[in-house]
């Protein structure tokens, strides 16, 4: 009896030490991008702090295949390769591509789906625009980084195609309907979801490439990598993948014939390629060209903020009452509010009404958001003149604009000009939002650069060497030009 008992006692403490040690496991940590959407990730709307999509089932059957809790990390797309690289999570997935490049810098699983490259036109333009090689000279749009971006360059330089960058996947087909422009190429998923969300273009049969995704780890991690791998293969045994992929209405034939090659020929990884020689040589025309799209919308945006400041200053001091209110409402309204909305609402609210092109949209809401600091500086400059200084001119007989013109004026401007300069240097480093309107200046053009590569380091330090090279001269010419004034 005291055998028997014994007996069970050690079998209680067994199994709990093993239950012990299963929840002791820390959770699987995956990160994927909820703003890509469905059937990818999102947020869930029975419960919006969790999310949903096939890439979170697929992540909760590899976590459950090594016996662990998955939890979801929320990082931009474009980030995630970098961020599983440093340990901000073990896992990336979000419908991430499959290409040389990725495998050589990372651990990458073997793929689980295949897609389509597929081409988005306007129905008046589908039996004109077939393939890529019937748009050149036309714009096309696609998300930056991707292999449908790389496709659009490869088509740049061979038949004159216009590639668009974009940071999401909705404005594409929003602006392919709206004309802005020609066509857009991207995942088959992506296509079909926006087709049934919005409508108003039809896809192409013809697919243009042909795709996978996969779940990226970091270079050191490869026996995860291996071990997820194992459940992938698993998952497509069993039936799981195929399942979940029904539920999500992206299962295809041609997804049943890639399982059966996959389980039949087991992928290997693909050796990591050297790295390319004279890399920062390849892409320094393309940051020196977006460097010039950079100053030249600069320069154009100050302009217009420093016009339209000294009217909004002019009418806050001289206006009547009437119109300061209206002024004063403006600066608020411009200081008071992200000018990245500001962009998005000039370039994508307004386009029913006026449909400006994504430079123009960029100066106009650059320089309109910053005409508002800048009439603070003027108006403040105005104000600070000594009264008895006014007083003397009027006396004088001068008129207000012989006063403004001639005593007021000058000596507003050397007030205002330190501050104008600061105004200036910032305008040029805000002038990297406007990639979201599809601009590739200099901080885009940098951050595909160094998705490329996969590193931030060579394209961080020409994009920082660029950007001071048009921010330090003129701010020592601002200094200059107040010590000579200082001193005349």
């Amino acid at each position: 009896m005291n055998l028997a008992r014994a007996a069970g006692v050690l079998l209680v403490v067994a199994a709990s030490s093993a239950v012990s040690a299963q929840t002791a496991r820390p959770p699987l940590r995956w990160g994927g991008d909820a703003e890509g959407g469905a059937p990818f990730v999102e947020a869930d709307p029975a419960n919006p702090a969790g999310v949903r999509g096939f890439d979170v089932e697929i992540a909760g059957m590899i976590a459950r295949g090594l016996g662990r809790e998955p939890r979801f990390v929320q990082v931009a797309w474009a980030s995630i390769e970098a961020s599983v690289e440093r340990g901000d999570f073990e896992l990336g997935m979000s419908g991430v591509e499959d290409r040389p490049e990725l495998r050589a810098r990372h651990a990458v699983t073997i793929p689980y789906f295949e897609f389509r490259e597929v081409l988005a036109v306007r129905p008046a333009d589908k039996a004109r625009f077939r393939r890529v090689e019937d748009l050149a000279g036309h714009r096309v749009a696609a998300l930056g980084g991707t292999t449908a971006y790389q496709i659009l360059l490869d088509a740049q330089k061979n038949i004159g195609v216009i590639p668009i960058s974009y940071d999401d996947d909705v404005h594409p087909y929003s602006d392919l309907v709206a004309g802005r422009v020609d066509a857009v190429l991207l995942d088959n998923i992506i296509a079909e979801r926006s087709l049934k969300r919005s409508g108003g273009f039809v896809i192409q049969p013809l697919p243009t490439a042909t795709g996978h995704y996969v779940a990226v780890l970091a270079h050191a991690n490869g026996a995860l990598r291996d071990s997820v791998d194992g459940i992938l293969r698993d998952r497509m045994r069993d039936g799981s993948l195929e399942k979940t992929f029904r539920a999500w209405g992206v299962w295809t034939p041609d997804q049943a014939q890639y399982f059966q090659r996959a389980l039949a020929d087991a992928p290997k990884a693909s050796a990591p390629a050297a790295p390319a020689s004279g890399t920062a040589l390849v892409y320094l025309p393309a940051l020196l060209r977006a460097a010039l799209v950079t100053l030249t919308l600069s320069c154009l945006a100050m302009a217009l903020a420093v016009i339209a400041g000294i009217a909004i200053a002019a009418g806050r001091v001289y206006g009547p009452p009437i119109l300061r209110v209206l002024l004063t409402a403006y600066v608020e309204v411009m200081r008071g509010t992200p000018v990245l909305l500001q962009l998005f609402v000039i370039y994508y609210g307004l386009s029913g009404v006026i449909r400006l092109p994504a430079f123009a949209a960029a100066v106009l809401g650059l320089g309109l958001n910053y005409a508002a600091y800048e009439s603070e500086i003027y108006r403040a400059a105005l104000e600070a003149i000594p009264r008895s200084q006014l007083e003397a001119a009027r006396t004088l007989g001068l008129s207000e604009m012989q006063i403004l013109r001639l005593v007021r004026g000058p000596q507003a401007l050397r007030l205002a000009l330190a501050p104008m300069t600061n105004d200036f240097v910032a305008l040029l480093k805000d002038s990297s939002l406007v990639s979201v309107i599809t601009v590739v200046e200099l901080t885009k053009e940098t951050a595909i650069y160094a998705t490329n590569v996969g590193s931030w380091v060579v394209p961080g330090m020409l994009c920082a060497l660029l950007y001071l090279a048009f921010s330090l001269p003129l701010s020592r010419a601002a200094r200059r030009l107040e010590r000579r004034w200082s001193t005349a």
